[in-house]
């Protein structure tokens, strides 16, 4: 996934686009602007810390759930959640690299920076930074496995496939508009499930079901990523949702998919899976969303849609934050 808030950092001047995408020229303003930053913050930019709160609320979901549900496992929540980092942290690494050298990332780029574009990371040293984080997504995967036999495997080795494949090779499903069905798979209902099942070892539809509104909401995220970058995306032939369908889709997916969580908290309910009414505070929480959904439906373009991003990802930790509280009020 890619930054959803990062306004403190500077953007490339798009007063001088390259004309040749093909073979991006490296952006010499940024390399100038960022001479200060030591090689800690250069990497801590490159991990792109705010979207790592789409790898966290799946977890803190799905460990709520299992601990309401009396399966509680300390060492393997902890284990799902570094292994949801690293993999998230892979999968932004594998994204700095790709997008630079397929020309996405250039210095037309309007979104927040990528540290390969702006020449603060050779495209070898991310290539090998890419490979060392999944290596040790991988070792984390271990135990996982382990644990939690052969259905995690499974899980383990897609994700990373998943999140080399999102914007790597010649397929890559950024490049196919396939990104949100990646998005909403993995950082919903697998990562919600896979956090339930490795702790308890069962994996009920009703964690499927909760597992949906994180996902949307990251969708929500990605959706006005691309609404922002559809220009550069189309010359670089990266053909998301947004390069296919039009702006207009794009607005009308952002509001599908914050509305879209809406139903789902009721339905557990009513199901009598968690019996605390605290629960819908998760929902009174998406109401946080009727702003940037107007911001949207404005017609706002180009960078002002990056503080659209941040108050989205934000909007999902919040509703993971309720949803874990609402879930363990109900045993107490």
């Amino acid at each position: 996934m890619t930054d959803p808030d990062e306004e403190g950092s500077p953007t490339p001047d798009t007063r001088h686009p390259t004309p040749d995408t093909r073979h991006p020229p490296v952006n010499t303003e940024h390399r100038t602007l960022n001479t200060g930053y030591s090689l800690l913050r250069v990497w801590y930019l490159a991990a792109r810390p705010k979207t790592l709160w789409a790898a966290v609320a799946p977890v803190m979901i799905g460990t709520a759930m299992a601990y309401g549900d009396g399966g509680f496992h300390a060492l393997a929540a902890v284990a799902a959640l570094l292994g949801a980092l690293l993999i998230q942290i892979g999968t932004n690494f594998c994204n700095d690299y790709a997008d630079f050298k397929k020309g996405a990332d250039t210095e037309a780029r309007i979104g927040p920076m990528r540290v390969t574009q702006a020449g603060l990371v050779t495209p070898e040293a991310m290539l090998r930074a890419t490979v060392l984080v999944f290596a040790l997504a991988t070792c984390i995967g271990i135990y996982l496995v382990v644990r939690g036999g052969w259905p995690m495997f499974w899980i383990a080795v897609l994700s990373v496939v998943a999140g080399v494949a999102y914007t790597a090779g010649p397929y890559a499903l950024a490049y196919l508009g396939l990104g949100e069905v990646f998005v909403l798979i993995f950082f919903g209902p697998v990562a919600v499930g896979g956090t339930y099942y490795v702790q308890t070892g069962q994996w009920p539809w009703y964690v499927t079901v909760a597992g949906i509104a994180p996902g949307l909401l990251s969708c929500a995220i990605l959706a006005v990523n691309n609404l922002r970058d559809v220009e550069q995306d189309l010359v670089a032939n990266k053909r998301t949702l947004a390069v296919r369908f039009g702006k207009r889709f794009a607005r009308a997916e952002y509001l599908a998919c914050v509305l879209g969580a809406v139903p789902l908290i009721p339905l557990i309910l009513w199901q009598g899976f968690c019996k605390s009414p605290f629960l819908l505070l998760s929902i009174l929480c998406l109401a946080a969303g009727l702003q940037p959904i107007r911001t949207v439906w404005e017609r706002v373009e180009g960078a002002a849609l990056n503080p659209v991003l941040g108050q989205t990802a934000r909007l999902l930790l919040l509703y993971a934050l309720l949803f874990t509280v609402g879930w363990i009020a109900g045993t107490l």
